[in-house]
């Protein structure tokens, strides 16, 4: 299968490497002036949890491209959130009839995330990876199970071909029955971490700190009104982090989930990229609401992230 992967992000380029040792083509899309910037290789340093937990260190050969060629067979867009409507747009007119599969969170309503995309064309699914590249070194790693949403009517197709894709490379499916509900429900989990990161200064940060998971959880119960608020049922991971006691969660994550020398804990860890924008989004909704959310409006004191006026749906 002749697979394009939009952007070289740490998410497209674990999976890219993993497609490719299951034998198929793996390319990459970058805005123009990134190819010469990112060059022809990069550094893998990056945990493989299909079969087991195995490192792999190579200097990974990439193919990129600053324009979007025609006859791929899947376009897999994993972005982040804040460049989905741009990469949506520009999708829209240079990909044809080509099936997408949108691999990352999202907080709009799925329809509207991927305007003027067609959701006919169009299918939603979530990585079981993490990770941060800085200096063209790539470190983090990547579980057995990905998520993706059951087929809708008219995506039976693109849903056997994304299935097919990650089977062949020995990735295990969590099918997601309501994939909307699913979606605001882990966006709003990551608000909820973002807005600790926000207080302790980076990702390592939250991993080191021992009252950051009781936080989390005091973060999370204050969004719920806003998860019910736009339709939303809180799911088994929302209900976990807002009825477990704040202390008995912090010790649940510090000790078990986020373990030292986890996986999960790893991925963390190695994350640098810039938190807030979660949060953002979940206050600005809350404030069209007129729903209070103290805790995360706290947190964006001192940093250079501005509560603006909400934006037009």
């Amino acid at each position: 299968m002749r697979i394009l992967f939009f952007g070289r992000g740490v998410i497209s380029t674990q999976y890219a490497w993993a497609f490719e040792q299951a034998g198929h083509t793996v390319e990459f899309y970058v805005r123009k002036g990134r190819k010469e910037t990112f060059g022809s290789t990069i550094e893998l340093e990056m945990w493989d949890a299909r079969k087991g937990k195995k490192l792999i260190q190579e200097s990974w050969n990439v193919k990129l491209h600053e324009e979007l060629l025609p006859d791929y067979d899947l376009i897999i867009a994993s972005v982040n959130t804040e460049q989905l409507p741009e990469a949506a747009q520009f999708l829209s007119t240079a990909a044809g009839k080509t099936p997408i599969l949108i691999f990352n969170n999202l907080w709009q309503d799925l329809k509207s995330s991927i305007a003027p995309l067609s959701m006919n064309n169009v299918v939603f699914g979530f990585p079981g990876a993490g990770g941060g590249i800085a200096d063209n070194r790539l470190r983090g790693g990547f579980l057995k199970m990905i998520f993706l949403e059951k087929p809708r009517a008219g995506t039976e197709h693109t849903n056997q071909l994304v299935k097919d894709c990650f089977e062949s490379a020995h990735f295990k499916i969590s099918w997601v029955k309501d994939m909307q509900n699913w979606l605001w429900n882990h966006f709003a989990m990551n608000a909820a971490m973002e807005t600790e990161v926000l207080k302790r200064g980076s990702f390592p940060a939250l991993m080191n700190h021992r009252d950051s998971f009781a936080n989390v959880g005091l973060n999370m119960r204050e969004m719920i009104p806003v998860l019910k608020a736009r339709g939303a049922k809180p799911d088994a991971i929302s209900l976990l982090l807002t009825k477990i006691p704040p202390a008995l969660l912090g010790i649940l994550f510090n000790k078990v989930i986020f373990a030292k020398g986890s996986l999960p804990r790893l991925f963390v860890e190695y994350n640098n990229s810039k938190a807030g924008f979660a949060v953002l989004e979940v206050v600005r909704e809350a404030k069209k609401l007129g729903i209070p959310l103290p805790r995360l409006t706290m947190a964006f004191g001192n940093t250079e992230l501005h509560i603006t006026k909400p934006s037009t749906p």
